[in-house]
């Protein structure tokens, strides 16, 4: 459990920083600063940072305009620097465990040992067969350091440093609880990088990230209009980009609308491989519910077409339901606005100073 006070969530992603400065109390998860810079199209490009000056100064500006002075923080890595698997292992204890588990690990990470940080949590025992589960994840050191040192060179303590994945189940954990005697999927749509968490009887059972993103919808956009990147984006989410424009919402072109649902179905197709892999090799239980959230989860096209294909009921899951403004600073257009983005920042918000292994 952790002790002290939150930290500061920090989402460093591919459409902009998010972050987000809580307090718990008997309301609630209390919003005490919000802050979110956009970043350029190719600062990071799947969760490697391509412009380090343009994320420290995002980084900088986006403590400043919250006016956050508290300089702990929690930050997250994703991508193809990170794996996790679930895996089977002969029963032992607590101590053979952390003895054994860089063994383990190297049995099942396809990179070199030496240069990754491995984690693990227990999920399940099996004394009827000897054996038990573990969640194994493995992040490389180099983009823990980076992301580390990006934060530090804003003049941040990197404090603790989660994965995308499980930041969002603890958020929902958090707003919802997590189903004893069910199975359900959270997906996190990004700009780029997308993230499937399986949870299964109210533990994590298979997660994968996915390579594709709001970002592949705005592209089309852009190639088939023959639009910049900024007007595109603005097509997506329902208006021109010129805010002196008197049409600016609603003026969306027709086809905008077909290219919205053409790629949404390609995402979902993605979305769907992998959830037909782990129905196909993990003999649990069928998935009862999808949650989508991220900014992409706003564009209705994508949960229709989840859920088209899966044949499972969606729902888009706002990160802030649970959200309670603390404070007059919180500027609750940009709250409204970025709403369905702040799910892995808010996860990291809910972080401690002082944190123990459970």
């Amino acid at each position: 459990m952790g002790e002290g006070r939150n930290l500061v969530g920090v989402d460093i992603g591919a459409s902009g920083v998010k972050v987000c400065q809580v307090k718990e109390s008997r309301r609630g998860l209390g919003l005490m600063r919000l802050g979110f810079v956009p970043l350029g199209a190719q600062a990071i490009v799947d969760g490697q940072v391509m412009d380090q000056a343009a994320v420290i100064e995002a980084l900088q500006r986006a403590f400043s305009e919250a006016k956050i002075r508290q300089k702990e923080c929690a930050v997250s890595v994703s991508g193809q620097s990170v794996i996790i698997r679930k895996i089977t292992i002969p029963m032992m204890s607590d101590a053979q465990l952390g003895e054994q588990i860089q063994w383990e690990a190297e049995q099942h990470i396809p990179f070199d040992i030496k240069d990754v940080q491995v984690d693990y949590q227990v999920l399940r025992k099996r004394p009827e067969t000897s054996q038990m589960d573990l969640l194994l994840v493995a992040a490389k050191r180099d983009q823990i350091e980076d992301y580390a040192q990006l934060a530090r060179s804003a003049k941040l303590k990197p404090m603790v440093c989660d994965i995308d994945a499980f930041t969002v189940q603890n958020l929902f954990e958090y707003s919802r609880g997590l189903p004893a005697d069910q199975t359900i999927a959270l997906i996190n749509v990004g700009a780029s990088l997308s993230s499937l968490n399986i949870i299964s009887n109210g533990v994590s059972a298979f997660t994968r990230e996915i390579a594709n993103g709001g970002n592949v919808i705005t592209e089309e956009i852009q190639r088939q209009l023959s639009v910049p990147f900024d007007q595109a984006e603005a097509y997506k989410c329902g208006g021109t980009s010129d805010p002196d424009d008197p049409n600016r919402v609603g003026m969306v072109p027709q086809q905008v609308i077909q290219i919205i649902e053409a790629v949404s179905d390609s995402i979902a197709a993605e979305i769907q491989r992998s959830l037909d892999f782990y129905v196909a090799t993990s003999g649990e239980a069928e998935i009862s519910r999808i949650y989508v959230t991220g900014g992409t989860a706003n564009l209705a096209a994508l949960g229709t077409a989840v859920q088209r294909r899966s044949r499972v009921p969606v729902e888009a899951w706002a990160p802030t339901e649970k959200v309670v403004i603390e404070a007059r600073e919180v500027n609750a257009a940009l709250l409204q606005t970025r709403a369905a983005q702040l799910a892995v920042a808010l996860g990291l918000a809910l972080r401690k100073e002082k944190e123990a292994r459970s």
